[in-house]
């Protein structure tokens, strides 16, 4: 995974300071770093670039910021100490081991504050209720927690399927103006993620690329399979291991205790996981279905439960026993719709599921 973190002595004239934003004031200030802008020009990709409003950026800075992530969430946040890895995929759980939010956590270290600051990436429906949970669970901890309207978040996606796969850096061209700018975490079908002043176009920082509607973005999801925010991953509902967060290397078996990983280690070592999120393809638009719809198989049998999607593409829980059958649903004025499930590419090669 390659970080390229940038900081701007121009930019640092105006915005000075630790990491620095205010909620209720519309103000985010955070120094940026100078990256390496050794890219390639010999094979330049070209891009798609997706403005992600469904989703938030928070800043949770302070001296105890590693430790107190450390406790609430699935993954371990000592990978972000290092040099290699500055953006990390994981999940939030209640006490039953249940998934509450999905978020991305990218690395500041380097800050001229000195402090191990980082960004979380969260729905931006559910803000306010993670900001209420961090404050839950802050007690006396050294750590701030602020919303940062102020930045833009993009995924940067290449039009060539094989650029994806080749790990093509993306070039860019002010590197002064990037604030964070790494492969996705959680698999390399979904490009980068790129973090910049929310004054900033895409244009003006990554060259040979092409804005396009978030919609595509969603439509690309839906047809790898990669479930992202509350509609896929419904709050309370979903288990980490059935939405495929060992594949998403959102999770680590090796770290200390955190919020909810008793059932989840105890599934995880039992070996035994009998549904999984899959995407899938319908016979009717996913506008027309009821998340949560019962999916049966034509003989009846219950085979899992829909989730969300775009068109004639989506998600669904579906039962592994069942999941290679022709499967249908109801859909909210009662008509049947078929639904295909297929396994992902990106699946692990040994996969059971394979």
């Amino acid at each position: 995974m390659q970080r390229v973190i940038s900081f701007s002595s121009a930019f640092r004239a105006t915005v000075t300071g630790l990491v620095s934003c205010t909620r209720h004031e519309n103000a985010c200030r955070t120094p940026i770093r100078k990256h390496n802008q050794d890219q390639p020009t010999n094979n330049t990709v070209h891009l798609s670039c997706y403005s992600l409003p469904h989703r938030t950026l928070i800043s949770v800075s302070g001296q105890d910021t590693s430790s107190f992530l450390q406790g609430i969430i699935t993954n371990d946040m000592a990978l972000l100490a290092e040099d290699a890895l500055r953006a990390m995929y994981a999940h939030i759980l209640n006490v039953q081991g249940r998934t509450l939010y999905d978020v991305m956590l990218y690395s500041l270290k380097g800050n001229p504050d000195g402090l191990n600051g980082v960004l979380l990436e969260c729905d931006s429906t559910v803000q306010d209720s993670i900001m209420q949970l961090l404050k839950v669970y802050k007690i006396r901890r050294k750590v701030n927690f602020s919303l940062c309207p102020s930045l833009s978040l993009w995924a940067l996606l290449p039009q060539n399927k094989t650029a994806v796969l080749g790990k093509s850096k993306p070039d860019v061209t002010a590197a002064d103006k990037v604030l964070v700018l790494e492969q996705d975490p959680r698999t390399e079908l979904m490009g980068w993620r790129m973090i910049t002043s929310c004054r900033n176009n895409p244009h003006e920082v990554v060259s040979v690329c092409q804005e396009s509607n978030t919609e595509e973005y969603h439509r690309h999801r839906y047809e790898i399979g990669l479930p992202e925010g509350v509609k896929d991953l419904p709050p309370g509902e979903a288990l980490p291991l059935e939405s495929n967060l060992v594949y998403m290397q959102g999770i680590s078996f090796s770290k200390g205790c955190y919020i909810g990983q008793e059932l989840t280690a105890r599934t995880h070592h039992t070996g035994v996981i009998r549904k999984r999120v899959m995407p899938v393809t319908m016979s009717a638009p996913a506008e027309t279905l009821d998340q949560g719809a019962a999916l049966e198989t034509e003989g009846g049998k219950p085979a899992g439960k829909h989730r969300a999607g775009i068109d004639k593409l989506g998600l669904s829980l579906v039962r592994l026993a069942h999941a290679r059958e022709p499967l249908k649903l109801k859909s909210s004025d009662g008509v049947t719709v078929s639904l295909q499930a297929t396994v992902p590419d990106w699946w692990p090669k040994n996969s059971k599921d394979k």
